[in-house]
């Protein structure tokens, strides 16, 4: 088959996949129909099945990936539609930045300490917390790769996702706004999702929290490098 042809197939089945379990998702409210979760298995099976090259994969689907600028721009429609929910919460907002940016480095930094892992996965694996437009743009200042990058805030946005609820039932925290703190600050779009299931100001707060961590881990990425190099 002509390598065109894979290539125009391969972008279209990233688009139905995501869009397919998007509707999905929408009609059943199951976790493993979520599009972060089943777009990229029914995309990997069938490209390992049919033996699709990566080369061939990624000759069109790799302007989705460049939507990541343009959609980091867009973060600022968000901020502004909801400054007057900022103005009311300044400071849950402010800690909740703070604290969910300083936890994810310092988590991270511990799991290095406690495992012989690869630098290269090290490296990418500081910046696991935040969104991944805001973390690809932070890892190459620890060293670490792109791509394996956005690997590891997916599957850091997938636990968040799973786990947010026995937590918050353990933890008996019932407040709308600790709770998007909590979800932006961890899991980043996984978690801003999940918390617009909670409610309406629990997807506000967790957007907002998730584009102001990523924020500041872009601005500060450089400085927490030099400290833990």
């Amino acid at each position: 088959m002509n390598l065109t042809l894979i290539a125009l197939l391969c972008l279209l089945l990233t688009l139905v996949s995501y869009y397919g379990s998007k509707a999905l998702y929408r009609r059943k409210q199951r976790v493993w129909f979520a599009p972060i979760l089943l777009a990229p298995l029914v995309i990997l099976v069938t490209v390992v099945v049919l033996k699709i090259p990566l080369a061939s994969y990624f000759q069109y689907t790799h302007w989705l990936a460049a939507l990541l600028a343009p959609a980091t721009i867009a973060f600022a429609v968000p901020i502004y539609r909801e400054r007057q929910l900022i103005k009311q919460y300044p400071i849950t907002l402010s800690v909740g930045v703070i604290v969910g940016l300083l936890l994810g480095l310092l988590t991270s930094w511990i799991l290095m300490q406690l495992t012989t892992m690869p630098a290269e996965l090290s490296s990418s694996l500081m910046v696991r917390s935040v969104s991944t437009p805001f973390a690809i743009e932070a890892t190459t200042a620890f060293g670490g790769i792109p791509e394996l990058t956005a690997m590891l805030v997916l599957l850091t946005g997938i636990m968040g996702m799973l786990i947010c609820e026995p937590l918050f039932k353990v933890a008996k925290i019932r407040s709308a706004v600790a709770k998007g703190v909590a979800l932006g600050a961890t899991a980043h779009g996984s978690g801003a999702a999940k918390a617009s299931e909670l409610g309406r100001q629990e997807g506000v707060i967790a957007s907002l929290t998730m584009i102001f961590t990523g924020i500041a881990m872009v601005i500060m990425a450089p400085f927490f490098a030099a400290i833990i190099g």
